[in-house]
């Protein structure tokens, strides 16, 4: 008898590996199509608030995660033109609707590791690039670049930004920001001394910021526009060109040192992407036997730091959604659940992302002495703290 698989997620990323670890909490199987030979290690790390470690706890590995990384205790927003510290919080003395704040920069590759090894050995097929998606009645083929074929009840893709299976749905492309954005870590031998404090400039055209991820390891990151016709990322090394902005702005030594401290000779810059709040409200997120989660669904500027908390989010909700569906046998009804959820959801957090990236980038003298750093600043602080006050509940 012919195999058909109950449930396929491509991608083993953030958002394919924490839906299969909520499904298989759950006692539902899932097999993950991974395109490269092993677990991807790029990426640094990622900001964890409250939202994801809801997330994560309801996903049985929050304590993990913890264990290993440092708990921001305080967030400083400075001023780009005077240094000032426009707005502080001791995070400590916040709580929301959903309890204390909680923020601590966690490395990728050890989050993605977490969650490959809570799952069963045959859960994750690697070398598996899906190149074309086909129906048979209620199935969906999937061929692989290998040549092979494998048949599904249930498609998900958590296959990132240049999605195959948002492709097969129909989604529009990611917008361009005309941003560029590099990442990256200071590694120190012994405890790097660093206060665990969330640091973050806005203004001047970029937004730069750093956070203790280890004792012993610096998260930092940096977004700017890019010139007309990209002529300084063209004719400078990235290194150089981000020293050069902070250079002419007021931006406090240690944000320097951290970034000198990083491999310069290897940054290469990124463009920035996000899908309108428009087409996640109405688009095709799912249809029949299909979805998709994660960057596949609502790509988004980096500007809240929220993009793979919101994934860890769809993956606890899908979860739980799919996992009823499949128990009852309404697969498309318990999408079809899955998507309302989100929409609204991913949309304002989309939005959010996109109104604050605009203000705090804009070199418009008039916003920036009036608004930006007089009023703007709480305000931003406020929204930071908004978004992750949310919780998607357990598995």
């Amino acid at each position: 008898m012919e195999h058909v698989e109950e449930i396929v997620i491509v991608g083993a990323g953030i958002a394919g590996l924490a839906t299969a670890l909520g499904l298989h909490r759950k006692g539902v199987k899932s097999l993950v199509l991974e395109s490269f030979p092993s677990i991807r290690t790029s990426g640094y790390a990622i900001g964890t608030w409250t939202n994801a470690w809801r997330a994560l706890d309801a996903l049985g590995i929050g304590n993990k995660i913890r264990e290993q990384h440092i708990l921001v205790e305080r967030f400083k927003v400075f001023s780009p033109s005077s240094g000032a510290i426009l707005r502080e919080a001791k995070l400590e003395e916040i709580e929301g609707k959903t309890g204390k704040i909680e923020i601590r920069c966690v490395r990728r590759e050890f989050l993605l590791q977490t969650l490959a090894q809570e799952l069963p050995k045959d859960t994750i097929r690697y070398s598996s690039k899906v190149v074309l998606i086909e129906e048979e009645g209620d199935l969906k083929l999937l061929h692989l670049a290998d040549g092979s074929v494998i048949k599904t009840k249930v498609l998900i893709g958590g296959d990132g930004i240049n999605s195959i299976v948002g492709k097969y749905l129909g989604m529009k492309k990611p917008s361009s920001t005309g941003r560029l954005a590099v990442r990256g870590f200071a590694e120190y031998p012994t405890n790097h001394g660093f206060k665990p404090e969330f640091i973050q400039i806005n203004g001047q055209g970029f937004r730069v910021g750093m956070s203790p991820s280890t004792e012993k390891s610096i998260y930092w990151y940096f977004g700017w526009y890019s010139s007309e016709n990209g002529k300084d990322e063209s004719t400078t090394k990235t290194g150089e060109l981000i020293l050069i902005k902070l250079s002419n702005s007021k931006a406090p030594n240690e944000i320097i040192e951290v970034i000198q401290k990083s491999e310069m000779d290897q940054m290469v810059p990124s463009p920035l992407k996000y899908r309108t709040p428009f087409s996640l409200l109405f688009g095709n997120i799912t249809k029949r036997n299909i979805c998709v989660i994660g960057d596949a669904f609502h790509p988004m500027t980096p500007d809240l730091g929220q993009g793979g908390c919101i994934a860890l989010e769809d993956s606890v909700i899908l979860s739980r959604c799919l996992s009823e569906a499949v128990h009852q046998g309404k697969i498309e009804e318990g999408l079809e659940k899955f998507a309302k959820v989100r929409r609204w959801r991913c949309a304002k957090v989309v939005l959010i992302a996109y109104i604050v990236e605009f203000i705090y980038t804009t070199k418009w003298e008039l916003v920036y002495e009036l608004l930006r750093e007089k009023v703007l600043a709480g305000i931003m602080a406020g929204a930071l703290l908004m978004v992750a006050n949310y919780d998607c509940g357990e598995v």
